[in-house]
């Protein structure tokens, strides 16, 4: 694969850019694979990249029933922040935020990743004590967290609106400023051009119907609309739909699947230099480098695997927003959409092999996938090759739920619900 450079972008240029090769190869299935992933999303394209780049094995087919970047990956509002506050939530947040940082290099492909900051909103004395709980424990583990006054709060965001007699008054901040956004197309696309010249099968409108097992419980390949796919390991990294599959193998995993919602403005002038999130009032907001004002809202109180949503729950979301900010009320809305999240009970996420052999799950990850792409990516991976979890994602074995070792991070998830 030909490298991205300031060279090629100017030779390219004088090609009238007609020398560009396809980003990724579309080869037909094989008959069978060492590791077949399925989901085609960040975390399952990133954990093949890995499983080829630092583990050795490339002869991976990566499966996805529709095409790259139609699903989370490319339906998310791309927050990336590592506040967490347990240590296994800590480690691998953290861990993934360190691989934010030097992706596009890694890569050779500018996922545009831009650490502007993350700002999250205290409104009452439950919040206060909540994020001051998050900011001493963070620093405690070596990240960047700290509490900022209401005053403090308006200078590094200047349009927030910090009235005490607004009706959700602020009385203090949470920053993390290493905390930013970055591309959510450009990351499955960097993540599938870097696994394919690797020698990864990246195959599109592929659709798992079923998982095949050898005498001994043992996995042993894929039905697929396709016909049949052999694999000695399996992933499973399909986010919302990621119960379905593992049903096919009999394996029932603790997950509930859910709407979540998102819209975008008309373009406008920079003005919110940061991303703005108030769990109290469940909205968030930043801007894109195209102007528009990027929007999140909570998820529906039903369960569904539908990419729509609830009216309700987005216009419940823009009051919240013309509350914290009032110029903000003559902006027009342009797009909306949803994405379909799984969730646990106690809001972290799963990466555990399971009882069925040679059979790996990383799902659950609900509201926080995306910031933990590179990361979870390479901890996949390494459960995939060695068998066993990584030392940083040891706490989110499917074996918690049977001990009742639990991680509430509801809170720190910053969502309502």
């Amino acid at each position: 694969m030909r490298k991205f450079s300031v060279f090629a972008v100017a030779r390219e240029a004088l090609r009238g850019n007609k020398g560009w090769e396809p980003q990724w190869a579309s080869p037909e299935p094989r008959a069978s694979y060492d590791v077949i992933i399925v989901g085609g999303g960040g975390h399952g394209l990133g954990a093949a990249y890995y499983l080829a780049k630092e583990h050795g094995i490339t002869n991976i087919a990566v499966l996805e029933k529709g095409w790259i970047g139609g699903g989370n990956t490319g339906r998310n509002t791309t927050i990336i922040r590592s506040n967490y506050l347990y240590e296994e939530s800590m480690n691998i947040y953290e861990h993934s935020l360190k691989m934010w940082e030097n992706l596009s290099q890694d890569l050779n492909y500018n996922v545009m990743f831009s650490p502007r900051g993350v700002l999250m909103l205290s409104h009452n004395i439950h919040d206060k004590q909540s994020f001051q709980r998050h900011v001493n424990a963070n620093r405690l583990y070596g990240i960047d967290n700290e509490w900022l006054t209401p005053e403090q709060a308006k200078a590094y965001c200047p349009p927030l609106n910090i009235s005490q007699n607004s009706r959700y008054p602020i009385n203090g901040a949470a920053l993390q400023r290493r905390g930013g956004v970055a591309r959510h197309d450009a990351v499955a696309w960097g993540y599938a051009r870097a696994a394919s010249d690797r020698g990864v099968h990246i195959i599109q409108n592929c659709e798992v119907l079923g998982i095949r097992r050898n005498t001994d419980g043992s996995v042993s390949g894929v039905e697929t609309n396709r016909g049949f796919i052999g694999a000695k390991k399996i992933g499973v990294s399909a986010s919302g739909h990621s119960s379905v599959i593992m049903n096919m193998a009999d394996v029932r995993v603790p997950l509930q699947s859910s709407p979540l919602q998102a819209l975008v403005s008309e373009p406008m002038k920079p003005i919110v230099p940061c991303v703005v999130m108030s769990n109290a009032v469940h909205a968030y907001i930043s801007q894109s480098d195209k102007g528009e004002f990027v929007i999140g809202a909570g998820t529906d109180q039903y369960n569904s695997y539908s990419q729509t949503g609830g009216l309700q729950i987005i216009t419940h979301t823009l009051d919240a927003i013309c509350e914290l900010f009032p110029m903000f009320r003559r902006v027009k809305m342009m797009r909306q959409w949803g994405g379909v999240t799984d969730n646990t009970i106690d809001r972290a996420p799963i990466q555990s092999k399971t009882p069925v052999q040679n059979l790996f799950i990383n799902a659950g990850w609900g509201t926080g996938g995306f910031k933990a792409t590179p990361g979870s990516a390479h901890l996949f991976a390494h459960l995939i090759a060695r068998g066993e979890p990584h030392a940083l994602a040891a706490g989110f074995t499917l074996d918690r739920f049977r001990t009742g070792r639990l991680i509430d991070e509801a809170a720190a998830a910053a969502v309502a619900h």
